[in-house]
């Protein structure tokens, strides 16, 4: 049995719609051509959505600049703060520039004193001073600082570091000068200078004929013959090691002046000091006596240097 036929009852039909189109017409001031293009409504949605999204983006970048000046220092302000920070900027070239100066003062200050007190510049700090001069010397402050900010920041960074340098070598060459006169100084009021006490010489230092024994001996001092009761002065700063009894010498003072330096009084009446005690130049000691093996009163008076005997008349300057 075969398949009925449809083919005369259903006919189906495809139409086309036709797409939908916008006209334009350009016209002209004279009218003399009228200019006409067409484009399809999906290119004009496509160009609407471009223009949108331009036109919206162009508003928030400009939302934000304007919000972002609004927030932001001015050109005026920003203009004041460089010209404010120049101006400090010149301040401290001329406060540098005072500074080398005031070092190169100090260096010829230390110089003079190091003439006087005959001392010698140390090596290394006379590399620091010899080096090309004094940096921040070479500073000029008059010119414009808009002609020269840059290099003159690198100056004054590079005037930083040698300044730096200078002063630790300043500051250890006065360190080391100050330690020097100190211990000069110390050297001094510990070198007998002064004569212990009033008189006359009766007996030098050296060999002599013992007025005792009537042989030759060695006088390890001097005598200063006085009166009895006169004060003894210590002719240097030092130290009482000893006051007391010693054998022949009778009533004995001994002081201590350091730097291998020691002074002996024999033959007192009294002591002023004690054992200890620590005396200046000029401080009254003892008072002459006669105490001991003597003749009479004086003062038997010693000068040890290094353990040494000395003459002590080299060593009284008055």
């Amino acid at each position: 049995m075969s398949a009925p036929d449809y083919s005369n009852k259903l006919h189906v039909k495809v139409r086309t719609l036709p797409r939908k189109r916008l006209t334009f017409l350009i016209v002209p001031e004279n009218a003399a051509k009228v200019k006409e293009f067409s484009l399809s409504t999906a290119w004009v949605g496509l160009i609407s959505c471009a223009v949108f999204f331009v036109v919206a983006g162009l508003a928030v970048i400009i939302s934000d600049y304007a919000l972002l000046k609004k927030s932001g220092p001015s050109r005026k302000a920003l203009t004041k703060e460089v010209t404010e920070q120049r101006a400090q900027i010149q301040v401290f070239a001329k406060k540098f520039q005072t500074l080398n100066e005031e070092l190169m003062t100090l260096r010829e200050l230390e110089r003079k004193i190091r003439i006087i007190a005959d001392v010698n510049d140390p090596a290394d700090k006379n590399a620091v001073f010899g080096v090309g001069g004094a940096i921040p010397r070479d500073l000029d402050t008059t010119r414009s600082l808009a002609e020269r900010h840059d290099s003159l920041v690198r100056d004054m960074h590079a005037g930083a570091d040698y300044l730096d340098e200078a002063f630790i070598a300043e500051k250890q060459a006065f360190e080391e000068l100050h330690t020097y006169l100190h211990d000069q100084r110390s050297l001094l009021a510990s070198t007998p200078a002064i004569r212990p006490t009033t008189g006359w010489v009766s007996s030098g230092f050296g060999h002599r004929t013992s007025p005792f024994t009537g042989l030759e001996e060695f006088h390890r001092g001097i005598d200063i013959a006085t009166e009895k009761g006169k004060p003894i002065l210590a002719p240097a700063d030092g130290i009482v090691t000893f006051a007391g009894i010693n054998g022949g010498l009778g009533r004995t003072l001994v002081l201590d002046h350091e730097h291998g330096m020691i002074t002996r009084y024999a033959h007192l009446n009294k002591c002023l000091v004690k054992s200890g005690q620590r005396v200046k130049r000029g401080d009254k000691i003892g008072l002459v006596g006669n105490s001991g093996r003597s003749t009479g009163p004086h003062l038997h008076y010693e000068v040890h240097l290094n353990g040494i005997p000395v003459d002590p008349s080299d060593y009284i300057l008055n």
